[in-house]
């Protein structure tokens, strides 16, 4: 059975579709990058997987069910979520507020998986500093660690690299790749085609015409082909991603 399955997923706003016929079906354990242009819908499938918002056709099934109540997720970062006055810590553990319920505190073990998800994102150092003197890429990471807070076995990432420098972006594309490798299955939407290639098991590619499959049919396709064309060194030689 598959963890998460679309079946014909149409998704917008205000009954107004901006993605359709929309299908793909992932395992536990499987890393799925979103792709497609600007506009295409991307963001919007997030918020459906979500349950943030209804899909306007179509259907969306989790084959364990209670796993989505444990999903982490990694939004997009506005300029006010980056001047957050709290610290480190207080944003980690927050993570677990939605399995404390009417539980006004944190117990023992929300208090030790926090401290075990900073250390996984080698930030325990950090935990007493403020959040909104961090830089971008150590933000990202505790943003991370607090989204590992929430998970069960699912990690949905929304642009995760998004203004980081290359050696940054490296590094959390490191991290990210080495919780897939843990078990932890991976959605992320991304406009990177060279890094979805290089990491992910599986592409969701979403626009004009909708494809999903491996990496390696992906390759293949006439949408893969086209990006990897614009990829291509002006001497002909084909930049590598796997």
């Amino acid at each position: 059975m598959s963890f998460i399955e679309a079946n014909n997923l149409s998704v917008g706003y205000e009954g107004e579709a901006v993605a359709e016929n929309i299908c793909f079906a992932i395992g536990r354990g499987d890393y799925l990058c979103i792709v497609g242009e600007n506009g295409s819908g991307k963001t919007t499938l997030m918020k459906t997987l979500l349950r943030l918002q209804k899909p306007l056709s179509g259907e969306i099934r989790y084959g364990e069910e209670g796993q989505i109540k444990e999903i982490g997720y990694l939004p997009q970062q506005t300029v006010v979520q980056k001047d957050f006055p709290a610290s480190v810590k207080e944003i980690v553990i927050s993570g677990f507020q939605k399995k404390c319920g009417l539980r006004p505190f944190y117990n023992k073990e929300e208090k030790h998986l926090a401290e075990v998800n900073m250390e996984r994102m080698g930030i325990s150092e950090l935990q007493n500093r403020c959040y909104r003197d961090l830089s971008g890429g150590q933000q990202q990471r505790v943003l991370l660690a607090r989204a590992l807070c929430a998970a069960g076995d699912i990690l949905l990432l929304d642009e995760p690299v998004s203004g980081l420098d290359p050696k940054v972006t490296a590094d959390m594309y490191d991290l990210i790749e080495g919780l897939n490798k843990e078990g932890i299955t991976i959605i992320m939407v991304s406009h990177d085609i060279g890094a979805a290639i290089r990491y992910a098991s599986h592409i969701l590619h979403i626009g004009e015409t909708v494809f999903f499959g491996t990496k390696e049919e992906y390759l293949e396709s006439p949408e893969g082909k086209y990006f990897l064309e614009k990829m291509t060194h002006g001497d002909g030689d084909v930049v590598s991603f796997l």
